[in-house]
């Protein structure tokens, strides 16, 4: 079947009526999705590829492996597909960052493969994983089908940019590999290959026909047009039709959003596979002068906000499922941030993994609390009641002889942020429910948050939405079904610590703010830069010296879905000690 020519040169699994779309029929042993079960095997003239949008957990290699038998199997028996193909790094998840390091990890990755060639039959898997060679440990993608390795291509193009970090790990191919299945000759490639010209010129110089590029590509808003134009560029010099195979799932900050697809010799789009879900998509391909993909379905782009929000629950559904937590709780506040958090854990859980907790203290309007239960209510979500005023009088009892004669400052807002703090982190501890804070990107670079209080919990799930998103996505979530009362969009956004508060006694406006952090910390452009695009100097040297001087609270803060090019924690990593201030 195989020949090899080296060459130097989301799940939504709870069924919510506006997430319809996203609908995958799943087993134990199923990932197919309804409209591709097909019982027809392709003929002598035609090669039938799957695409494995699967997500795969960091680290479990066993249960990793279990995963991609299943789906050869599947692939193999119900689809009758030649060749399937799974994403970058499938054995051990991507990323596994300094797991690689560590011998006894690297190790279970060859018996792996043992079992990988004993159990795949009447089909060829290519599977990545890292392979130990005499140079060094090195990316790999392998040809696996009838008891052999049939192929086995290394990475190329190494990243060392944004939110990776391989050159750390791993050393560089530099040869294309083209393996021959039924009669067609395929050039393998792994995700960073396929963004720089040179590996699919070395194919197509190989004799490559059809190009199969393995992916870990994380999300961020704008990425599926970025891989479209990308992919176009390749055909334009290559000439030959593409496989784009892309991981699905969330992985701490991050979250690979699938998107899989197909584009054929001319550049046109042919097939591509829904965002945010799991699911084995197959490919025909006719076999004449030129191998052409047969159009399939294409899974429609969503809106910025639809990708955002998608993205947003895939990636606390991941954090907590694979994590082991029983359900996810939350201070629900009547403010617009923890409506949004609320929202987006009771899709990405159900409404029985999640607690709501609202803690009204002295500075709490009426409305808040109103408008909080009917959050609560409209989620059908288990909610409870905890007023914080004993506890911040215990604790002002307790610090008399520290504030007596001084003014009220931030010290007693802080004390009532941290009240809140401590009970969530109790009910945490006694159901084993994972805390979710409710901070977003502005108030998180500026600092207008409370170490041990707000920030207190173990996941951010909004944490890289700037505040002016906040409302686009409360607002696209409300046109799916409405479950934020419209005044909480309509009133002015307030922390409720101290009497008749708002956030713009204490910052600028947020389209203002929102628009400097965008330039600031997204693009990296200095103050005067900003101030020369008509921004006000003080504003600018203002937020500039808050987002540096708080450095060392984003260091403690939990961590959070990545939806920017630029996030805080892997994206932007600053010092905390520096005399930088510009």
């Amino acid at each position: 079947m195989f020949s090899i020519i080296l060459s130097p040169c989301l799940i939504f699994l709870q069924h919510i009526d506006f997430l319809a779309n996203f609908d995958v029929f799943w087993t134990a042993s199923s990932f197919v999705p309804h409209s591709q079960v097909t019982t027809m095997r392709a003929d002598a003239s035609s090669l039938r590829v799957v695409m494995a949008q699967l997500d795969f957990l960091v680290g479990d290699v066993a249960g990793n492996t279990d995963k991609i038998i299943a789906a050869a199997i599947e692939a193999r028996d119900r689809l009758r597909a030649d060749v399937i193909v799974f994403p970058e790094l499938t054995v051990t998840g991507y990323p596994p960052e300094d797991l690689l390091l560590r011998p006894g990890f690297v190790s279970q990755v060859e018996p792996t493969l043992q079992r990988l060639r004993a159990e795949i039959q009447g089909i060829v898997a290519v599977v990545g994983y890292p392979a130990v060679t005499p140079g060094g440990l090195r990316n790999a993608a392998a040809a696996i089908g009838d008891g052999a390795i049939q192929a086995v291509y290394y990475k190329q193009c190494l990243p060392n940019y944004s939110v990776f970090d391989e050159k750390r790990y791993f050393v560089a191919g530099t040869e294309s590999v083209v393996a021959t299945i039924k009669g067609v000759r395929v050039g393998l490639t792994l995700c960073e290959d396929i963004w720089q010209p040179g590996p699919a010129r070395q194919a197509v110089a190989a004799g490559a026909q059809l190009l199969l590029n393995l992916n870990a590509s994380p999300f961020h808003a704008g990425k599926g047009q970025l891989r479209l134009e990308m992919l176009r560029q390749r055909v334009a010099e290559c000439g030959l039709p593409i496989v784009y195979v892309n991981l699905v799932g969330g992985q701490d900050e991050l979250v690979f959003d699938g998107g899989s697809m197909v584009m054929n010799g001319r550049g046109e789009l042919t097939q591509r596979a829904p965002f945010c879900a799991e699911g084995l998509y197959p490919v025909d391909f006719t076999l004449g002068a030129a191998v052409e993909p047969v159009p399939g379905d294409l899974a429609p782009e969503p809106t910025e906000e639809a990708a955002i929000y998608q993205a947003i629950v895939l990636g606390v559904r991941d954090y907590v499922t694979k994590n082991g937590f029983p359900g996810a709780v939350l201070g629900l506040s009547g403010g617009i941030d923890s409506a949004l958090t609320l929202a987006i854990a009771v899709d990405a859980l159900g409404a029985e993994r999640v607690e709501a907790v609202l803690m009204p203290s002295r500075y709490t309007a009426d409305m808040s609390n109103i408008d909080a239960e009917l959050e609560a209510q409209a989620l059908a979500v288990k909610y409870r009641l905890m007023p914080i005023e004993p506890a911040f009088q215990a604790f002002l009892g307790i610090l008399q002889p520290v504030l007596a004669g001084l003014p009220p400052d931030s010290t007693e807002e802080n004390i009532q942020a941290r009240c809140r703090g401590v009970l969530l982190m109790a009910i945490s501890n006694k159901t084993g429910k994972l805390v979710l804070t409710t901070g977003n990107k502005s108030e998180t670079a500026v600092g207008y948050s409370t170490l041990y209080g707000d920030m207190a919990g173990g996941f951010a799930p909004i944490k890289d939405v700037l505040k002016t998103m906040v409302y686009r996505l409360a607002a696209w979530r409300n046109r799916q079904a409405p479950v934020i009362p419209q005044r909480v969009l309509d009133r002015p956004p307030s922390a409720e610590l101290r009497p008749d508060q708002t956030d713009q006694d204490s910052l600028p406006p947020y389209e203002v703010l929102d628009a400097i952090l965008r330039d600031y910390v997204e693009e990296d452009h200095s103050v005067e830069e900003l101030i020369a695009a008509g921004f006000d100097r003080a504003t600018v040297e203002r937020v500039a010296r808050l987002v540096i001087v708080n450095e060392y609270k984003r260091r403690q803060a939990a961590p959070g879905v990545r939806i920017t090019p630029r996030a805080f924690g892997r994206d932007r990593r600053y010092p905390i000690t520096s005399g930088f201030r510009r």
